[in-house]
């Protein structure tokens, strides 16, 4: 009964669970939300460095990355509206990637060196409608799949999601050689075209909780039932800081390919193309290792390996210029970051309730986006002043702290698990894909077992013991 048990499958389980047409739809919009991301970090970052910018001012452009950060702002117009089309996801969702394929294209009109205000502004708003797309798309998936399908869905997304990443970056690299940057951001914003025809021939998913009847309860009621949570407050700051270090040190990989003398070219094979192999086999072994182990052990072992993969870029520094030693580092970097956000994304998705997902969802995974953004921002100067080895030396320790929070969560994380069964009224009694029919009975016994530790079903449990004395 525990969360460790429920997250086994045997291999027949696990073939079903990866293929069928929920995955195939969660992988697609997981490539929609990876694409944009580099388009406005890395790449940019290239092409700004090539024409001459200077490190600082291409750690600050960052700062355009604010919407990731702040989308939770406006996520509770998107749970309350639906538009006269689609659905209450598709709808938008529709909308909003084809002002996104609109602002990718316009980015390739503009100069780096002369333009650089320019350029900002279609970069933030290329992030803000990316961020939006995230939203929708996370409530989405939050919603079209099972509950026990999360951690396998959340590493097929990141499969997608590194695949947009990686042909972006990689493929855009390589291209902006031969057809320059300015076609590159065109083209990218016709590949936009993959998730919006997505998008139409996708279900709108069926959710039996009752959506926000007024503005005014899609913006509180959200946070108010989160709030009222038991480590509510501890899980915000472990999201903040879990992915901290290893996020902190991609903010500046490509000016660092750069300085160590790669071309454009050679960013794009082997840091880009190379790497796009070790996220396959990474998001695949991400979705085994937490259906096996569970998403808190997962965490920790992911946890790990992200430090470890961190610290790469310092040996990598200090080695210089090598393409074995770049290809190693940034297959393992792409392994472990691959199978790091699957379990990540997992354990937020689980704490969303069905009634708020996309305003819930944005709020976590707008914390997710600090890093990315407001952390990131300075890392050009700290970079210049303590010098590249010692700068991914202290990414490496930064990551200490999200480990030492996650301890908090062993026997909290169990139970909110059986907690999300006891929810599920259709959910079979083990993974859901053995076809053993519907969820056995949950005893009162059990349901106290869980109180014992989780205060969060006291109210539960009392319910039914009034219940059954009666």
């Amino acid at each position: 009964m525990t969360s460790q048990k429920t997250n086994r499958l045997d291999f027949k389980g696990f073939l079903a669970a990866c293929f069928n047409r929920r995955m195939l739809v969660t992988f697609v919009m997981g490539f929609s939300s990876g694409m944009p991301l580099l388009l406005t970090i890395s790449v940019l970052q290239v092409w700004m460095r090539q024409e001459g910018v200077d490190l600082s001012t291409i750690g600050m452009m960052a700062l355009v990355g604010l919407p990731y950060t702040l989308k939770f702002v406006w996520a509770p117009l998107l749970d309350r509206y639906t538009l006269p089309f689609l659905g209450r996801r598709r709808g938008w969702l529709l909308l909003i990637q084809l002002l996104l394929a609109l602002s990718i294209a316009s980015l390739g009109l503009s100069d780096p060196a002369s333009s650089p205000w320019l350029i900002a502004f279609l970069a933030l708003l290329v992030t803000f409608f990316s961020a939006s797309q995230d939203i929708v798309i996370d409530a989405y998936r939050r919603e079209h799949l099972h509950e026990n399908e999360l951690g396998m869905g959340s590493s097929l997304y990141v499969y997608g999601y590194r695949t947009g990443m990686l042909l972006a970056s990689g493929g855009g690299l390589v291209l902006a050689d031969s057809i320059g940057f300015a076609a590159v951001y065109m083209l990218m914003g016709l590949c936009m075209g993959i998730g919006i025809v997505t998008t139409l021939m996708a279900p709108e998913p069926r959710v039996a909780a009752a959506p926000p009847t007024s503005l005014k309860a899609a913006v509180v009621e959200p946070f108010k039932e989160y709030f009222t949570r038991d480590s509510a407050w501890t899980i915000l700051l472990f999201i903040l800081l879990y992915k901290l270090g290893d996020t902190l040190a991609s903010a500046m990989t490509s000016p660092f390919y750069v300085d160590l003398g790669y071309s454009s070219e050679e960013i794009g094979y082997t840091v880009k193309l190379f790497g796009f192999w070790a996220t396959l086999i990474g998001a695949f072994l991400g979705g085994a290792l937490i259906l096996r182990l569970g998403i808190y052990r997962a965490l920790w072992l992911f946890g790990i390996l992200q430090m470890a993969s961190t610290a790469g870029f310092a040996v990598l520094a200090e080695v210089g210029y090598n393409l074995n030693v770049l290809a190693a580092v940034i297959g393992f970097e792409n392994l472990t970051a691959g199978m790091g956000t699957a379990a990540y994304m997992a354990f937020m998705a689980s704490l969303t309730d069905k009634r708020f997902t996309a305003t819930q969802y944005a709020l976590l995974t707008s914390l997710m986006g600090v890093p990315r953004t407001l952390i990131s921002a300075p890392s050009g100067y700290l970079a210049e002043a303590v010098g590249w080895t010692e700068f991914f030396v202290i990414c490496t320790l930064i990551a200490l702290p999200g480990l030492w929070l996650l301890r908090h969560f062993s026997d909290w994380h169990s139970h909110t698990d059986h907690e999300e069964a006891v929810r599920q009224e259709d959910e079979p009694e083990n993974s859901g894909y053995t076809g053993s029919g519907k969820m056995r009975p949950v005893t009162l016994d059990e349901l106290k077992q869980v109180t014992r530790t989780n205060p969060r079903m006291n109210k539960i449990a009392s319910a039914d013991t009034k219940e059954s004395q009666a």
